[in-house]
């Protein structure tokens, strides 16, 4: 599918991203990867894949690496950019599955909910992904099913009319503030179930749950205190007020 990219930020996946990246290849023809300033063999494992490596000069987080990789895909033309992580928490076969919730759902962003197995999950990971969800969805003002899931599916559109832009050390930021922005201009998520994926001989996540659920709090606590709170945007994430728009999900 020439107009459907994956970007895939990596930081010293050696171990994993040859195998992810071949599976990924089965689904796509346009892969994007982008080392951000791996001190491991990632970019060489790569080694005659037919795919497109983009290398940070240093490491520069989660965010820029998105961001690099967003940019290079909306300028080879691509209508539909899927992000996911290197580390095998996300499999390329769900790949058709966002992109059949894409037709179902135009224009929405699609989101891979690590529902299936979630209770996996570490217990401060579950408990940070449930706050940031809360936070999240208040300020989008529905309802969003695993704010931070990497797995997702943008529309070209979304993405020309929402800021991607990141901060200096937005780290996961970026995943979180473009649900809210592109809310407020009338795009709202949809979500598809996935498989919640830790496998214990994998690397540590580099999502901390303390500091990266507070940078995310205090992102979307400066944006509610612009907004006045915004108290119908809560009330429409608690399901306590009708929605702006429609709210039916992929199955």
């Amino acid at each position: 599918m020439t107009d459907t990219a994956v970007v895939m930020p990596a930081y010293n996946e050696a171990a994993t991203i040859r195998e992810l990246a071949s599976r990924v290849l089965e689904q796509v023809s346009l892969l994007i990867v982008v080392d951000d300033g791996s001190t491991d063999e990632t970019a060489q494992s790569l080694d005659g894949l037919p795919l497109t490596l983009l290398r940070n000069g240093r490491n520069a987080g989660k965010a820029v690496s998105i961001h690099r990789g967003i940019v290079y895909a909306l300028a080879a033309g691509c209508e539909r950019i899927i992000t996911m992580d290197a580390d095998g928490q996300h499999l390329p076969d769900d790949i058709p599955r966002l992109l059949e919730a894409a037709e179902r759902f135009p224009g929405r962003i699609i989101i891979g909910a690590r529902r299936r197995g979630a209770s996996q999950a570490p217990r401060m990971r579950r408990f940070a992904n449930r706050f940031a969800d809360f936070w999240i969805s208040w300020a989008a003002g529905h309802p969003v099913h695993d704010s931070q899931s990497g797995l997702r599916l943008y529309p070209r559109t979304v993405l020309e009319q929402v800021p991607t832009i990141p901060r200096e050390g937005a780290g996961f930021v970026l995943e979180s503030e473009i649900l809210i922005d592109a809310a407020a201009t009338g795009v709202l998520t949809a979500s598809i179930d996935i498989e919640s994926i830790y496998l214990p001989d994998r690397r540590p996540s580099h999502y901390r749950p303390a500091a990266d659920t507070w940078a995310i709090t205090r992102m979307v606590a400066g944006k509610l205190i612009r907004r006045g709170l915004y108290p119908i945007g809560l009330l429409r994430a608690l399901g306590l007020a009708p929605p702006a728009y429609s709210e039916r999900r992929p199955r």
